[in-house]
Order: C-alpha cells, then structure tokens, then sequence
C-alpha cells in the first residue's frame, strides 16, 4: 500500500488507515485514490478478512479534498472542464464504487472532521462509530463546488432526504451527539475508546461465517436499489448456495452442542 494509506490485518480483521495527518488526510490525490481502490480489492478478494475497519491517523478522518490544490488548480482539479470531470471519474468517483461494492463489512471509525468527499467517504462504509471530536460535514457547498463521489446518491440513504438537504444545503457541520440522534452512527465513544469500540465490534462480526457475513451484505446493499420480488429471488438462491456449505452445517451442530463454532469458510 501507498504510505497515504496504511493497511494492516489482525485475525480476520482489516484496518485502512488515511495517513497524511499533517494534511488532516485529504481524499483527492490520484494516488491516494489508487491505493484506496487496490485495498477494498485486495481485502475483498482475501477470503481470510471477514471485516475491515477504516480510520484516520491524527485529528482528522479527513478533511475531503485539497483546498491549496483547488485554489492552485492542481491535481485533481488542474485543467478544463473536461480534464477535471475525468479525474473525478478516475480518483474519487473509483474510490466510492470501490468501497461501496466491496464484499467485506466495513466499520468507520471516525476519529475527527469528516468533510466533503471524508464525510461521504464514512456513508461508503456499512458502521459509523464516531469518537466524540467527531464532526460531519457535507460542504462542497461552501467552497463553490458539488458533491462529486456519490454524496447526493448515499446521504439520503443514510439519513432521508430531509435531513440530507439539511445537511448539503446548509453546509452546516453536525456534531458526533447530532449524528447519533440523526441515525448516522451507531455509537459514540471518547477519543481514546475508539479503536477499542471499533476492534470489538470486529471481531463480534467475524465471528460469523465469511461467505455468509459477505451475501449478507450484498443482500442489503441490493435491498436499497431494487424490488421485493427481485431481492427475494435472488435471497432464494442465496440460501440454496447456504445450505450447501459446510459452514453452516457447522453453525448448526455448535448451536445444537451448545460450543462455539469454527468456520473455515466452506
């Protein structure tokens, strides 16, 4: 991995982790995206990660994009119009398909300001723990510009409509309090407890099956897009692949032994 971006694995747990601290981890470097990108393959494709959690290094989760390269027109917004929207669509637009799509659960563990592209970032992800110097912000608003990796799409998902128009049209930050009140996060901890928090939820989670913790995301993520007819088709024959594995023949025999189960994802 890039030194922009850190990746480390414990067990059958990941943790990315946004690592230009000194520039409160910006998200618009085309190489940071490249990183990004090759992690949410590479641990979807191991089948030994059951769950990856995402964090920032220093104060911030970050701080969405560089607003030196903005006012230099560098980077990612150097060029005309067309160069700009190209770059969006090789950096930051890759990054929120990739981590979207990716198979494997994925827990935020917002550390500190999640702006912009950095808020948007945490919707990606399937948890949102916020330490309490966590701050949200959809602000693309404020320094003249949009949403440009998919916010308008996931926001609403993740807070309704009413509130996601609050939130972009305001560019008003809201607080780790706010956000749980708001069904953003699922918790919120003190600054020191957050890793702890988001490491025991992971392993909660791996205790479970792979394959299975895996088709049952992809389940949810098709629930948000699609009908009931086609979802409960395709949860069909889901579970026809399920009860072939020997995972849950597994899961079956420690319930009714009363013992903890092994998996091997089989």
């Amino acid at each position: 991995m890039s030194e922009k971006l850190l990746l480390e694995q414990d067990g059958h747990v990941a943790t990315l982790t946004l690592n230009m601290p000194d520039l409160r981890n910006p998200l618009t470097d085309l190489d940071l995206c490249d990183a990004l990108v090759a992690a949410a393959d590479r641990i979807a494709a191991d089948q030994t990660v059951r769950v990856a959690i995402l964090t920032g290094a220093g104060s911030a989760f970050s701080s969405g994009g560089n607003l030196k390269h903005m006012r230099d027109k560098e980077g990612t917004f150097g060029g005309d119009a067309v160069a700009v929207k190209d770059k969006y669509r090789r950096g930051i637009q890759r990054v929120a398909r990739a981590m979207w799509d990716c198979e494997v659960p994925l827990i935020a563990a917002v550390n500190g300001p999640a702006f912009g592209a950095g808020c948007d970032l945490t919707f990606m992800c399937d948890i949102r723990i916020a330490s309490t110097r966590a701050v949200f912000a959809e602000n693309f608003v404020r320094v003249g510009i949009v949403s440009g990796d998919g916010g308008a799409w996931v926001l609403p998902r993740q807070v309704g409509l009413s509130r996601a128009a609050e939130m972009a049209f305001t560019a008003d930050p809201v607080d780790a309090r706010t956000a749980l009140d708001w069904g953003l996060v699922s918790r919120v901890v003190e600054p020191d407890d957050l890793m702890a928090e988001a490491r025991s939820l992971a392993a909660r989670i791996a205790k479970n099956p792979p394959r299975h913790l895996r088709m049952t995301k992809r389940l949810m993520r098709e629930g948000l897009t699609t009908s009931l007819a086609s979802l409960l088709e395709l949860s069909a024959a889901y579970q026809g692949a399920c009860h072939q594995t020997a995972d849950h023949e597994e899961a079956v025999a420690a319930l009714l032994g009363k013992r903890d189960p092994t998996f091997d994802g089989t």
